[in-house]
Formats: C-alpha cells, structure tokens, sequence
C-alpha cells in the first residue's frame, strides 16, 4: 500500500505527490504535506492593500485598473476574482478573475470582499 497520507478534503486513498505539493485526483484538491516539524504557522502571510489576511477560497476585487501582460485587455477596478492559492514570491496570489481566466496577481492590488 502507499505510505501517502489520504486526501483532507474526501478522504481518498489515491494521492500522489507532485514536486511538493499532494494532490488528489478524485476532487482535484491540492494541498502541501505536514512534516513533523512544520505547522499551521508555516503557510505564506498575505494580506490585502486594507491590511487584511487573505486566504485560499477567498473573494476579492481590484482597487486598481491592471493591464494585463502580453494583451491589450485591462482589468477595471472592482472586478470580482477568487483567491484558489497563496504562493511564495512577487506575484503572490493565484487567482481566477471574472471575465478573464486563471492568472497571478500581486496583494497589493486587491481587496478582500464578502462575496
């Protein structure tokens, strides 16, 4: 049997590891594993252009007209877009936009919403 641990979200059996992150095929859940020496405090800190933590799963809007790069398309200010995943570096959050698509986006440039 394998030793991966089972999906948090269904609990399926059939994870597999991709680079360092878990995935499970069933639901799609991505996640990264728990070692020993890490915790709940190790997850990347980021927050809003208000101050505010953000988190995967969250609603946000832009507070700033962006272009988008390698297009003549602009994002207008107020657009809605779900946080899927918080990542390490200078384009911080994993996003899906309204209207657009999947993209990276800086915290900067957004602000948590309630829907």
């Amino acid at each position: 049997m394998s030793s991966l641990p089972p999906c948090p979200k269904c609990e399926s059996q059939y994870t597999y590891e991709d680079r360092d992150l878990m995935i499970c095929p069933e639901c799609a859940h991505e996640w990264k594993p728990m070692n020993g020496n890490q915790t709940d405090d190790d997850t990347a800190k980021v927050k809003d252009a208000n101050g505010n933590d953000l988190y995967e799963g969250d609603g946000a809007t832009l507070i700033k007209d962006l272009k988008v790069k390698g297009s003549s398309t602009v994002i207008k200010i107020g657009t809605k877009l779900k946080i899927n995943r918080i990542v390490d570096g200078d384009h911080n959050i994993d996003c899906r936009v309204d209207k657009i698509g999947e993209m990276m986006l800086k915290s900067e440039f957004v602000k948590k919403s309630n829907a």
